[in-house]
């Protein structure tokens, strides 16, 4: 699993101070760029070096309770499904380490050498996955 911890900032809500709908799916990226880095390689030396990118096809969020100004959140990334051309990670947003929302993208691996185009997932790539990889659970 990994973790990625940030503050609500006054730009990210509404002015009740409840976050935007959209931060969800903005912080959902950010965290799948930092555990990418860690796992695989930074995303822009990705692109730079090997033409390959991991654009969203799918995403979704599911809320429990709202997030406000200044909270302090942990955002849980774990890999829960490995196909031959995609990847999808799950995202629990916890705050005083309860869960306030869920969701999860699917993204595929992809070369932007000519025209962007999904390619099987190299088996390293696979093999370093896979040690994140846990059961699927259906959101409700």
């Amino acid at each position: 699993m990994h973790k990625y911890k940030f503050t609500v900032r006054w730009g990210d809500t509404d002015a009740a101070g409840i976050v935007f709908t959209p931060n969800f799916y903005k912080w959902m990226d950010e965290a799948t760029h930092e555990f990418t880095a860690e796992l695989i390689k930074p995303s822009s030396k990705l692109f730079k070096e090997d033409q390959l990118a991991l654009p969203i096809l799918e995403a979704f969020c599911q809320f429990s309770k709202p997030l406000m100004f200044e909270d302090e959140v942990v955002l849980e990334t774990n890999v829960i499904n490995i196909q031959n051309k995609t990847i999808k990670f799950k995202h629990d947003f916890l705050k005083d380490d309860e869960v306030i929302a869920t969701g999860y993208m699917v993204r595929a691996w992809t070369s932007f050498k000519d025209q962007p185009k999904a390619l099987p997932i190299p088996a390293v790539i696979i093999e370093k996955l896979s040690t994140h990889l846990v059961k699927e659970e259906v959101l409700k």
